[in-house]
């Protein structure tokens, strides 16, 4: 049984050998099952759960094969971390140079697409397999600075004998995630790295920092292509009578006529020319537009034909609903919280729940009742009438599916909502207090199909 979490930051930063012979006698320990005198970190001791459920050896140093150059290359010019390498280089290189570091940036799957630094480092990353075209996935090489922050969705430092794997533990490693202002959606790592005695308790917020910085500076430029589009748009849309609005091509608006203003359309794959359903709007017309895509609304109500809504919450950072009917199917990509709400509202709360019940599932407090309908009005901007309200519940018609990870408590792994922590330990079942809940309509299900459901 642990006492308490060792700061590792503290006394490495005095005492490099120390911390490590420290952080070495908790790894044997803990890896044993015996009782250890400090306790790994949280975001460690989760790593190294999800280690031991996953098969992952700590005594082999496995490595996948490298990428070949020629896919090193296609990743590099396709991903939009290459708009940013000025930034992350400017702010990093100097500094990791100074401190016998390394600056690695991985893509969203954890393969190495560039690295740079001190020679003498990048000999060393050599031997422990750190090379361009690398798989540094958890699942592949253990706790990591690039793969354990792709999966926490946050910077994590990672010394000595934390991580997982025994041929890492002369190594520290620092890495942060950068994701895509435009959907949210992880792109990559960047990481600093090097031996363990070049540990520094700044490095973390540091590299934490210039993650930022790339993302504002992606930012910046999605901005720049919106405001082209606009001029573009806006003597188009002048001519139009109706309901009209030009997006780009991810469906962030740049303008609209005839319309309440929508900061972004949900789309259920790439725009192309025609008639096509898009989720909020109900079927429209799709024409393109220099650096965007006219779209002009016909009407129709979005939730008409919907027959079946499918919640897939098996992937903690690729939480997605697909709602299909008449018209054809489209998926949309949740955040966190709209993955917390809709599980509620799906495999908890199926007959709808208020939001004052939702308010207590979600931050134990039900009186926070304006958060969560400032969500849930997000949320049915891009459901539309799939989702109804007073109460929140899906539309009677569809058929409500759920499809949960293997392992339970896989299930929303960052959430802390009160309800889905229940909600990992006791079967999902609908109903809530006495007041809360619609009568049962019957047309939700938790889907045993390909993956166990909830014990």
């Amino acid at each position: 049984m642990a006492h308490s979490p060792f700061d590792v930051t503290r006394l490495a930063a005095t005492d490099a050998a120390q911390a490590a012979r420290v952080l070495g006698e908790m790894r044997s320990a803990t890896l044993s099952g015996r009782r250890t005198r400090v306790s790994p970190r949280p975001v460690i001791e989760a790593s190294w759960e999800r280690m031991l459920r996953g098969g992952v050896d700590p005594d082999q140093d496995f490595r996948a094969r490298l990428l070949g150059p020629d896919e090193v290359e296609r990743r590099r010019r396709t991903s939009r971390l290459r708009h940013v390498l000025p930034v992350l280089r400017e702010g990093l290189l100097s500094v990791a140079g100074a401190a016998q570091h390394i600056m690695v940036v991985a893509d969203e799957e954890g393969r190495l697409l560039w690295r740079e630094g001190s020679p003498s480092v990048l000999r060393k990353a050599d031997g422990h397999g750190f090379e361009i075209g690398a798989d540094w996935r958890e699942t592949v090489v253990g706790t990591n600075g690039v793969g354990t922050a792709l999966v926490a969705g946050g910077p994590v430092q990672v010394f000595s004998a934390e991580h997982f794997v025994r041929s890492h533990l002369s190594w520290t490693c620092t890495g942060a995630p950068i994701t895509d202002p435009r959907d949210g959606r992880l792109i990559g790592v960047v990481d600093v790295s090097g031996p363990l005695e070049t540990l520094h308790p700044a490095t973390l917020a540091l590299v934490d920092a210039v993650a930022k910085l790339a993302e504002a500076r992606l930012r910046e430029m999605h901005l720049t292509s919106l405001e082209r589009l606009r001029s573009v748009a806006a003597p188009v849309l002048a001519r139009i009578g109706g309901r009209a609005l030009a997006v780009d091509g991810d469906g962030w608006t740049a303008a609209v006529t005839g319309m309440p203003y929508t900061g972004r359309l949900t789309l259920s794959g790439p725009l192309a020319p025609g008639q096509r359903r898009v989720p909020s709007l109900g079927v429209c017309s799709v024409e393109p537009l220099a650096g965007g895509w006219l779209v002009r609304v016909a009407e129709d109500p979005a939730g008409r034909g919907v027959r079946r809504i499918v919640l897939d919450v098996t992937r903690p950072r690729r939480c997605s609903v697909t709602v299909s009917g008449s018209a054809g199917a489209w998926t949309h990509e949740l955040s966190p919280r709209h993955a917390e709400l809709l599980f509620l509202l799906a495999a908890v709360h199926p007959n709808g729940r208020t939001a004052a019940g939702l308010a207590g599932d979600v931050f134990g407090d039900r009186a926070r009742t304006v958060t969560v309908r400032a969500e849930m009005s997000r949320v049915r901007r891009y459901l539309g009438a799939v989702l109804e309200h007073r109460p929140y519940r899906f539309c009677e018609d569809a058929d409500v599916e759920v499809l949960l990870p293997a392992h339970p408590l896989d299930l929303l792994p960052r959430s802390s909502a009160p309800a889905v922590l229940r909600a990992r330990e006791t079967p999902a079942g609908p109903g809530g207090p006495a007041g809360d809940s619609a009568p049962n309509r019957g047309n939700s299900r938790v889907s045993d199909q390909a993956r166990r459901p909830l014990p």
